[in-house]
């Protein structure tokens, strides 16, 4: 392993610089993936487990649709506070929602039903496989 002399300050910290400050402050927070759950995808014999890390929700925040062989899970949350004293009225409100769409390998019964469980800010699908004759291995064809 060799060392190497490092200079330039701005690699370390490119905020710093005057184009970074720049590039901060004109990025928009708001952006359609910067409100995206976290999804983990595993594959087992007979299923799949799909994971969305969604904290804050309620169960009845979420809509999962397959169409077309195609799963949707969209999540959407309003929240609305009102506070009256007796010189002032305080109002809140905040909305986040979410949707991805995944497109489904052919292996997935989409005929089935799908168990969707919510706790602890996981959604947890569990998608079965389709039943019936395994693939066939794959031919070694000798060459003579």
């Amino acid at each position: 392993m060799s060392l190497i002399k490092f200079n330039d300050k701005r690699g370390l910290f490119p905020l710093w610089t005057n184009e970074g400050l720049r590039n901060f402050f004109n990025t928009d927070f708001f952006e359609e993936n910067s409100l995206m759950p976290a999804m983990n995808v595993k594959e087992q014999d007979d299923n799949f487990e799909i994971e969305f890390a969604a904290p804050g929700f309620s169960k009845k925040d979420f809509e999962i649709t397959i169409d077309n062989n195609v799963l949707n899970v969209s999540g959407e949350k309003k929240h609305e506070a009102e506070e009256k004293e007796e010189n002032y009225t305080r109002k809140e409100f905040s909305y986040n929602s979410f949707k991805r769409s995944l497109s489904l390998p052919e292996s997935i019964n989409t005929d089935q039903d799908v168990k969707a469980i919510y706790e602890n800010g996981i959604l947890k699908l569990n998608l079965q496989k389709k039943k019936g004759p395994d693939e066939k291995p794959k031919k070694i064809i000798e060459v003579k």
